[in-house]
C-alpha cells in the first residue's frame, strides 16, 4: 500500500494532538468513515433509481424548481432574517 507522505504527515499530527492513539488507529478510522460514506451513496443511489421507477426521472428542471423552494422555505439560524416554512411540500406534494 502506498500512502501519500501529506496524509501520513497529517496522521502523525493528529496522534501528535491526541486526537488518535495510533497512526493506524487514525487510519482505520478514516477508511471507517470512507467506506460508511460509499455506502450511504449506494443507499442514495438505489433509492433514487427506486423513486425514478415509480415516478420517471427526476428532471434537471426539478431539481432546479426543488432547490429554490428549499432556499424559500429555509429557517435562517444565524443573520436577520428569518424566514417561515412555507407549504412543508416539495414539487412532488410528498410531505418533507
Amino acid at each position: 500500500m502506498t500512502v501519500d507522505p501529506a496524509l501520513v504527515e497529517a496522521g502523525i499530527r493528529a496522534v501528535a494532538a491526541g486526537r488518535a492513539s495510533s497512526l493506524s488507529a487514525w487510519v482505520n478510522e478514516a477508511l471507517t468513515v470512507r467506506a460508511e460514506r460509499d455506502r450511504q451513496l449506494e443507499a442514495l443511489a438505489e433509492a433514487i433509481a427506486g423513486y425514478e421507477s415509480d415516478n420517471g426521472e427526476i428532471t434537471l428542471a426539478e431539481m432546479a424548481a426543488q432547490a429554490r423552494i428549499d432556499r424559500e422555505e429555509a429557517v435562517v439560524v444565524r443573520g436577520t432574517s428569518p424566514k417561515q416554512p412555507a407549504s412543508g411540500k416539495g414539487l412532488r406534494g410528498a410531505a418533507r
